[in-house]
């Protein structure tokens, strides 16, 4: 599972639409919670994201990349911050927010989540998130991923005095 603070949800959102007709790209620092037992899964809990600069300038349309400098400064800060790349983050422009062959040729990072996001016309529509599992590039696989949004308890409490409200 993700969980991803609600903020930081609309921000990678945000930047899809910013960037459309191009893709963003991004990066998801946070902790890896293992699962208890056989019941449980093991969480990518998101507690920041970074923005990256998509250098891909032959089709960044339908393609991102993440400079490897820029990567290696992104892990930096991470280690910094007492977290770790939990995953990544781009948008599809036009397309669904499902992974391409290209998306899985371009996977490495054993056990981070991929969040996809579908920006239709310029506006984010859906955003779905996929484990990679595997233990090698030989046996690696992308898995569904629920997505666990938590909202901060004042912004839940404006909501429902919103409902409220209008009711």
């Amino acid at each position: 599972m993700l969980r991803i603070h609600y903020a930081d949800y609309e921000a990678l959102r945000t930047h899809g639409e910013e960037t459309y007709p191009n893709e963003c790209c991004g990066v998801l620092l946070g902790k890896n919670i293992a699962g208890e037992g056989n019941d449980t899964a093991a969480v990518n809990h998101v507690q920041q994201i970074v923005r990256a600069g998509n250098t891909r300038t032959d089709s960044a349309h339908n393609r991102y990349n993440i400079a490897p400098q820029e990567l290696v400064k992104i892990q930096r800060q991470a280690r910094g911050l007492g977290l770790d790349i939990v995953g990544f983050y781009h948008s599809h422009p036009d397309h669904p927010a499902q992974w391409s062959k290209t998306d899985f040729a371009e996977a490495h990072w054993l056990g981070c989540s991929y969040i996809i996001t579908s920006v239709e016309q310029g506006k984010a529509a859906l955003t779905n998130s996929f484990l990679l599992r595997g233990t090698t590039e030989e046996d690696k696989t992308f898995e569904d991923e629920p997505i666990q949004i938590d909202i901060a308890p004042n912004v839940a409490e404006a909501a429902t005095q919103t409902q409220k409200g209008q009711a």
